[in-house]
């Protein structure tokens, strides 16, 4: 079979994938809404495009894109995070077939490269193309920049699936992303603080859509795919090859016997815990969001980058929530591994439930001790802060805890970078956005009809409300999960 061969076998047994997973009918409704919100942003994008392009013909600088776009991609990479898997996320089924392993990478590199994600930002290049030709661009210039602006995106998606693989290793590397953007930021943000940065601006937004620059990108792209292959193979190879390290003996074991006064629960809390302490995949997600609380509450309260009403807003709730939303949309995946010991006995799942609540919970007490400077500031109100940590406990909960009733992938408790049922299905996608705007929403329309504390003093009883009646909804979402206890395990012993 040559390579076009392997490419349509592979790409038709990805589609196939889709309809033979375990989360397939959460994740047909979620894809419609996905869809849908990808018109959404289409439309937005048209509009942007429209806008920059005004901008650019007033000011005689064409090559204004090029100036803007390293903010865009540094949206573009956050986004990437909740919709792209990498290649070797996908290799495992294909690990022990007779089809060579680079032909695997390749395919699934080229896929990423020309996927639809990319193609959706040509509602942005495209009116801006269109535009500026018609308003005195050459159309040399239009098109490089066109198709310089095309090719970065390209350059994007290489960029990011080689950073998460690398993340996936170890967070160290979180360091590489930080490094890069504030980089190619600089330009834009403190041009007009240093004159080299103010040149550097001058230059790309007249000259940037040249032939040379369209040359220089194409090379960019050409050499990072490279990287990115070799990489890839290197890293699926040393994982698949390697032995599995015997675990030392542990000289000190943590009993948590505080705990044991809350009986079975109690127990449940304990588990919690020690999986935080011993399993990789779930201790990396905590520190993950422990470090975004840490630079964001920084920034917020140092800077006055954030300093409107809603990006305030947005950041305060967000500090709350970036750890139930990255672990409780998973939430039972990581019990999928010992799920049939929890079916032993009735009630197990409830007392799991409510454990896992008061956990988050008490987790809640984290972010808010660390946004004290920002509230000391002025930067957040003690209203805010109190409306959105009962919001968190209450509302954003019930609509995470809710996914317990359908989720019914395993995840794996130590990282690896092959595996299979550890992405994200569509509905826990979609929860997810929910969750993450609709408290933005909230306050938003309260604060058009209302004063600040006022909107506060309403999501606050919002919250409330959800938070008093935790143990009704719980026992709701465990009855329903019963009635699909069956289909459940079938899922988790699949995906494991």
């Amino acid at each position: 079979m040559n390579s076009f061969g392997i490419f349509r076998l592979l790409k038709r047994n990805d589609r196939l994938s889709f309809y033979r997973s375990p989360a397939f009918e959460q994740s047909m409704v979620a894809k419609v809404m996905m869809f849908i919100g990808g018109l959404f942003m289409l439309i937005y994008l048209i509009v942007f495009g429209i806008m920059f392009s005004v901008i650019a013909n007033e000011s005689g600088s064409f090559s204004l894109l090029l100036v803007i776009l390293p903010l865009l991609l540094l949206i573009d990479f956050g986004l990437r995070f909740m919709i792209q898997q990498t290649p070797l996320m996908l290799m495992k089924p294909y690990m022990l077939l007779p089809i060579p392993r680079r032909a695997v990478i390749d395919t699934f590199l080229i896929t990423s490269i020309f996927s639809g994600w990319n193609w959706l930002w040509l509602g942005l290049m495209v009116p801006y193309f269109i535009i500026t030709l018609a308003g005195g661009a050459g159309f040399l210039t239009a098109f490089c920049v066109l198709a310089i602006s095309m090719i970065l995106i390209m350059i994007q998606s290489q960029w990011y699936l080689m950073v998460r693989t690398l993340i996936s290793r170890s967070l160290l590397w979180w360091l590489l992303p930080a490094v890069v953007y504030p980089l190619t930021l600089s330009p834009l943000l403190f041009s007009e603080y240093w004159k080299p940065l103010e040149n550097v601006t001058d230059y790309i937004a007249d000259e940037g859509g040249s032939w040379w620059m369209l040359l220089l990108s194409m090379v960019v792209l050409a050499v990072l795919y490279q990287v990115n292959r070799r990489m890839q193979y290197a890293f699926v190879y040393e994982e698949l090859s390697k032995e599995e390290k015997t675990p030392k003996a542990m000289k000190h074991v943590s009993n948590f016997s505080y705990l044991n006064r809350f009986g079975l629960t109690g127990e449940y809390l304990k588990l919690e815990m020690k999986s935080i302490f011993r399993n990789t995949a779930v201790r990396s997600r905590v520190l993950m969001s422990l470090v975004l609380v840490v630079v964001l509450s920084l920034l917020i309260t140092f800077t006055d980058m954030y300093d409107g009403v809603l990006m305030l807003n947005f950041w305060c709730y967000y500090c709350y929530s970036i750890y139930g939303m990255t672990a409780l949309v998973k939430v039972m995946g990581p019990e999928g591994n010992y799920i049939d010991l929890l079916m032993v006995h009735r009630e197990n799942t409830l007392q799991l439930l409510k454990a896992k609540y008061y956990f988050h919970c008490a987790i809640l007490l984290v972010p808010f001790l660390i946004m004290l400077p920002a509230t000391i500031s002025g930067k957040f109100s003690w209203m805010m802060m109190l409306a959105y940590a009962l919001l968190s406990s209450g509302l954003l909960y019930f609509l995470l805890f809710m996914l317990a009733i359908f989720n019914k992938q395993t995840l794996p408790l130590n990282q690896k970078i092959t595996g299979k049922g550890n992405m994200e299905n569509g509905l826990q996608l979609l929860l997810e956005m929910v969750a993450m705007f609709l408290p933005i929403v909230l306050v938003s329309v309260l604060l058009l009809i209302t004063d600040e504390t006022q909107a506060y003093v309403i999501l606050a009883l919002i919250g409330l409300l959800f938070t008093v009646t935790h143990s009704l909804w719980l026992k709701l979402f465990y009855q329903l999960m019963m009635k699909r206890k069956y289909e459940n395990l079938e899922g988790f012993h699949s995906s494991r």
